[in-house]
């Protein structure tokens, strides 16, 4: 076979469906899916205001007890996490455009009210979840960053103190944190080029609280068997961009994610991937409409699905047995 058949042969391949990897080639319809996407979602939100953070963030963190959590939505599926000892950004975007989406909410606060960061975790590297333009605004060198594999080499030129790689299961201990890397469903490419990069999710356990972020995922039996491997206490999953203009199952719906969260086992539930770019042809509000509907649906999910607004502050206690 020829060089050129076999780079056909491999190209081909990216665009179908590879075990928990999804695809780059559309569904049919994409033609239309597209055009209800410019029209109903990208062209308006780029005219629409950018609505405020109403949160003040300017007052001193205060000391959290041992084994308690404080969560902050920033936007998206970007997360200031603060434990007793260590203040933790997941996928961190303040971005105001990423490409053609402008970001239709501010940031849940300003980069300059941040605490001292002593931890970043990328899920992957798409560019609303990989900003290089916010990691050099936030990095001065003291943090540790930790990516998928092959992906290190994106983040060459942020200043950091260490930056480790990590592939589906493996755990990596930060001081008291244990740091593991959960498989999902969805792909890591930054370009179209270069489908040879790791995405996934993180568990992040300190001492009593395990805390779980799924990056970007379609809803895949992988869920249980994450919750079988592992106690989850708080599970922050993405619940928008599920109507893709390509049609492919890159996303979950919000029922999707109340299933995942029924087959992780935890105990709380904080959505998110939403309301902040418009990269699905849903409207802004549907999905938080919708996940709001099907918990009220169903009484056994009223005290455990947490709806934070952007910005909003969530202290998680320590878990009781």
């Amino acid at each position: 076979m020829s060089n050129s058949a076999k780079h056909s042969n491999n190209w081909a391949s990216k665009l179908k469906n590879d075990g928990r990897t999804v695809g780059l080639k559309p569904t049919k319809g994409w033609a239309r899916r597209n055009y209800q996407y410019l029209s109903n979602s990208l062209f308006p939100g780029m005219v629409r205001k950018r609505e405020p953070s109403s949160f003040d963030h300017s007052q001193d963190f205060h000391q959290l007890s041992v084994g308690e959590i404080e969560v902050v939505w920033i936007g998206h599926a970007s997360f200031l996490i603060r434990t007793e000892q260590h203040n933790i950004l997941i996928d961190p975007v303040w971005a105001k455009w990423v490409g053609p989406l402008k970001r239709s909410s501010e940031p849940g606060m300003r980069i300059d009210q941040l605490p001292p960061i002593d931890l970043i975790l990328i899920s992957h590297a798409h560019f609303d979840h990989l900003c290089l333009r916010t990691l050099k605004k936030i990095c001065t060198g003291r943090e540790t960053i930790i990516v998928p594999e092959k992906v290190s080499r994106v983040v060459r030129n942020v200043p950091s103190k260490q930056v480790f790689e990590m592939k589906d299961w493996d755990t990596l201990d930060f001081e008291s944190l244990e740091v593991t890397f959960t498989p999902c469903h969805h792909w890591g490419a930054r370009y179209l080029h270069d489908t040879h990069r790791g995405f996934g999710g993180f568990l992040i356990k300190n001492s009593g609280h395990h805390l779980y972020h799924a990056g970007d995922s379609a809803y895949f039996d992988g869920f249980a068997e994450i919750g079988q491997k592992h106690e989850i206490h708080t599970a922050l999953l993405p619940i928008g961009s599920y109507n893709a203009p390509s049609g492919r199952e890159v996303h979950m719906n919000p029922e999707e994610a109340l299933a995942a969260f029924q087959d992780l086992g935890a105990r709380t539930m904080i959505p998110m991937h939403f309301g902040t770019f418009p990269s699905g042809i849903e409207s802004v509000h549907e999905p938080l409409h919708r996940l709001r509907q099907a918990v009220n649906a169903d009484e056994k999910l009223a005290d455990k699905v947490v709806t934070p607004r952007i910005g909003e502050r969530v202290l998680l206690p320590a878990p009781q047995n």
